[in-house]
C-alpha cells in the first residue's frame, strides 16, 4: 500500500467519532478573548475617517472611487438596469384635504416596491417631492406605510408630493431583513447581499418615479424616514445626487456604538452595508455633503446612543466646515426615547421646508385623523397580489454570483493569478499588516504540552501535539469551531498534530441568535468568522517557521475546517498537501468569507491550489468537484488530485 492509500485510510478514521460525549465548555473566557479582539479592530477601523483625506481637495479626489466602493458594499455596483418601473396607481382616496394614490412600481424586474402617493387636489405647477421611507412598524397586510401616514398628510397639506414606500420586510409583499439576525442565512455575508442594499434601490427607484411625474419638480426632492427609514435616508442621499436634503431620524450610529458597546444586537440587517473596503462607519453619511441634513436623534434611544451621536455629527460638522457650509448640518436632540414627539417632527418639517422652498416660517405638528390601514392598501386581497413577485426570495438574486469561466489551455497560470487577486481585494483585503507572522513572536508552552501561538489582538492559535513519534510530513489536524482533539480517534503515530484557530474549545464565545453577535459584528469591521481563522493558520504558521519547527506541512480538516486548511494553502507556501474529508460544495454552507460567491465557489476555490499542493478530497461525489478535477489537469497537475 503506498503513502498516498495510507494516508487516505487515515483521513477516513479522522471523522468526529465521539462528539457527543465532550462536555460544553464555559464561555466566559471565549467571549472575553473576542471582545477584546472585536474592541482593538474597531479601533484600528475607526482611524479610517473619509479613508484619511483632510481637506476638500482630498476628499473630493477620493469621493468618486468611494462612491464605488460604497455602492458595491450596498450590492449595487455595477449598478443595475434601470429596468421600466411598470408603476401602476391601483386606486385613490381623498382625505384631510389631498388625495392618496395607491401605487406600486417594480424596482427591478418581480421586485416590487409598494406606497401611497400624498398630492395636493389642485397642485399649482411642479412641487417640491419627498421619498419617505419608513421604519420597522409592523402593520401586517396593510404594510409599514399605513403607520407614518401622518407624514404624507402634512407634507401634501404644505405644497409638497411625498412618497411613502413600505420596507421589504413589513411591506405588502413580504421579503426577509433578518438574515443574519436570526434566519441564519450566512451565505448572505458570502454573496456579499444585504437588505439595505434593496432599500436603497427601491428608494432610487422611488426617485425615477418622483421625477418622472410632471407635478414634480426634480431640482428638489428630499428624503427622510425615522430608525430603519433613517438608515435608508442615509443610504439613498448618499447614493443619489439628486437627493438636495436628507433628514435622517434616529437611523445610524458608529462601530464604536455597534461593535464596542454592542449595540448592533438591537438592529436587524438592513441598517448596515457588508464593509468590504473596511470603512469607517461616519465615512458614508459624508458622502451626502455638502448637501443640507438635518441628523435628528432622542436623548435617551437605546439603539442610537446620545455619544454615537455625538461623534457622528462632530465628524461631519468637519466635513461641512470644508466646503464653507457649516450651516447647511445641524443636529436636533429630542428629550425621550426612540420614536416621534412633536418637537422632532417640527424640526424635521422645518428643515425641508428651508432648504427645498425657502420657506423659514413657523411650522405646526402634523395633527389628522388617520386612516385605516386596510384603506391604504396597494393589493386589498390576498389574491391581487402579483404571482411574479420576487420579493420573498429577492436575497438569492439581488447580488449576481460569479459565473466562473474555467481557464482555456495554457493559460491556467494567469487565470489563477487573476483569482487570487480577486479574493484578496473582496474577500481578504482587511487583514491587518501589523502581525506577529512580521515579527516573529513564538509559542508560549502550556501545562497541557500544547504551544499558543498569538494572533491578531486578543487571538490565540493552539497547536498541540497529536502524541506518539511524528514525522515531519505527518498529519495536523484543523479542528472546527468548538471542537475538541479528544473527539477524534486517530492513529497516534500518523497525526502529527492539531491547530485550533478562533472559536476553539475552551474559547469558545457565546452564541446566541439572535442577535447572533459575534459574527455580525466582524462583517461590520469588513471581516468574517472564517477569514479570520485562515489569518490565524498564516500566523501560527509564520512564526512557526521562524522558529525552524518545520519546513513542510500536510493539512487535514473535516467539512468547513478542510475547506479552511485549502485557503491556509493557497496562502502559505509551507502548505504541502491538503486532506478535505466531506467538502461542502459550496460556500454557501461554508466557510464564510466575505463576497467569494461574487468571486469563485468551493470547487474553484480549491482548484487554485495547483499546481504546487497535492489535494485528497474524501467523499467528495457530487459532480462539483468535477471542476476541481479539471482545474489540477489545466495546471499540468492531474497526479497532485485524488477523490477517494
Amino acid at each position: 500500500m503506498t503513502r498516498t492509500h495510507r494516508f487516505a485510510l487515515l483521513a477516513l478514521a479522522l471523522l468526529p467519532a465521539v462528539a457527543r460525549a465532550q462536555t460544553a465548555p464555559d464561555t466566559k473566557s471565549g467571549d472575553a478573548m473576542i471582545d477584546k479582539y472585536l474592541a482593538a479592530e474597531t479601533d484600528r477601523v475607526n482611524k479610517r475617517f473619509l479613508d484619511g483625506a483632510k481637506t476638500r481637495v482630498e476628499w473630493e479626489a477620493k469621493k468618486p472611487r468611494l462612491r464605488q466602493e460604497y455602492l458595491d458594499m450596498l450590492g449595487l455596483w455595477p449598478l443595475p438596469e434601470r429596468t421600466p418601473l411598470h408603476a401602476t396607481v391601483a386606486g385613490t382616496v381623498e382625505h384631510e384635504g389631498v388625495v392618496v394614490e395607491k401605487l406600486h412600481y417594480q424596482s427591478k424586474p418581480g421586485l416590487y416596491v409598494t406606497g401611497n402617493l400624498y398630492r395636493p387636489k389642485e397642485p399649482k405647477g411642479r412641487l417640491p417631492a419627498i421619498l419617505y421611507v419608513c421604519g420597522h412598524s409592523g402593520r401586517g397586510r396593510d404594510g409599514n406605510k399605513t403607520a407614518f401616514q401622518d407624514h404624507g398628510l402634512w407634507f401634501a397639506n404644505n405644497g409638497y408630493v411625498c412618497l411613502v414606500v413600505d420596507t421589504l420586510q413589513l411591506g405588502e409583499i413580504p421579503g426577509v431583513h433578518h438574515g443574519t439576525y436570526r434566519e441564519g442565512r450566512w451565505w448572505w455575508q458570502a454573496l456579499g447581499y444585504t437588505p439595505a442594499g434593496v432599500e436603497c434601490w427601491n428608494g432610487v427607484r422611488g426617485i425615477d418615479y418622483l421625477v418622472s411625474r410632471p407635478d414634480v419638480d426634480p431640482e428638489r426632492v428630499g428624503v427622510t424616514g425615522i430608525s430603519g427609514g433613517g438608515a435608508t435616508t442615509i443610504w439613498v442621499a448618499a447614493a443619489d445626487e439628486r437627493v438636495k436634503v436628507a433628514v435622517p431620524v434616529s437611523g445610524m450610529s458608529d462601530l464604536e456604538s455597534y461593535v464596542k458597546n454592542k449595540v448592533v444586537n438591537g438592529h436587524c440587517d438592513c441598517m448596515f452595508l457588508v464593509n468590504t473596503y473596511g470603512w469607517e462607519w461616519t465615512t458614508i453619511a459624508a458622502l451626502i455633503a455638502p448637501r443640507p441634513m438635518l441628523f435628528a436623534n432622542s436623548d435617551n434611544d437605546g439603539i442610537f446612543p446620545m455619544d454615537g451621536n455625538r461623534r457622528i455629527i462632530a465628524k461631519l460638522r468637519d466635513v461641512y466646515k470644508m466646503y464653507d457650509k457649516s450651516e447647511w448640518v445641524d443636529d436636533h436632540v429630542s428629550k425621550g426615547g426612540h420614536d416621534y414627539r412633536p418637537d422632532l417632527r417640527v424640526a424635521v418639517f422645518k428643515w425641508i421646508n428651508k432648504h427645498l422652498k425657502g420657506d423659514t416660517g413657523a411650522v405646526k405638528d402634523a395633527d389628522f385623523k388617520l386612516l385605516p390601514g386596510k384603506e391604504l392598501r396597494v393589493f386589498p386581497e390576498d389574491k391581487d397580489l402579483p404571482k411574479d413577485a420576487l420579493n420573498g426570495k429577492i436575497d438569492e438574486t439581488f447580488v449576481k454570483r460569479a459565473e466562473v469561466k474555467l481557464p482555456e489551455a495554457g493559460q491556467f497560470a494567469a487565470w489563477k493569478k487573476g483569482m487570487v487577486k480577486a479574493l484578496r481585494e473582496k474577500s481578504f483585503r482587511n487583514w491587518p499588516d501589523d502581525s506577529p507572522e512580521l515579527t516573529g513572536t513564538g509559542g508560549s508552552r502550556q501545562e497541557d504540552g500544547s504551544s499558543l501561538f498569538p494572533g491578531e489582538i486578543g487571538i490565540e492559535v493552539r497547536v498541540s501535539s497529536g502524541g506518539g513519534a511524528t514525522k515531519p510530513l505527518d498529519a495536523t489536524i484543523i479542528l472546527n469551531e468548538g471542537e475538541s482533539p479528544n473527539v477524534y480517534r486517530y492513529r497516534t503515530e500518523r497525526v502529527r498534530s492539531f491547530m485550533e484557530p478562533r472559536g476553539r474549545y475552551g474559547l469558545l464565545w457565546t452564541k446566541k441568535a439572535p442577535p447572533n453577535y459575534v459574527e455580525r459584528s466582524h462583517a461590520l469591521l469588513g471581516r468574517t468568522v472564517d477569514d479570520g481563522r485562515v489569518h490565524d493558520l498564516t500566523l501560527a504558521l509564520g512564526q512557526l517557521q521562524d522558529l525552524g519547527k518545520t519546513h513542510r506541512w500536510r493539512f487535514v480538516g473535516h467539512g468547513r475546517a478542510g475547506v479552511i486548511a485549502a485557503y491556509a494553502a493557497l496562502f502559505n507556501p509551507w502548505i504541502e498537501e491538503v486532506v478535505i474529508i466531506d467538502p461542502p460544495t459550496s460556500h454557501r454552507d461554508g466557510p464564510i468569507f466575505l463576497n467569494v460567491l461574487r468571486v469563485l465557489d468551493v470547487p474553484e476555490a480549491l482548484g487554485l491550489l495547483a499546481p504546487d499542493v497535492k489535494l485528497t478530497l474524501v467523499n467528495a461525489k457530487d459532480k462539483a468537484f468535477d471542476r476541481t478535477e479539471r482545474l489540477y489537469k489545466l495546471a499540468g497537475a492531474e497526479g497532485k488530485f485524488q477523490r477517494k
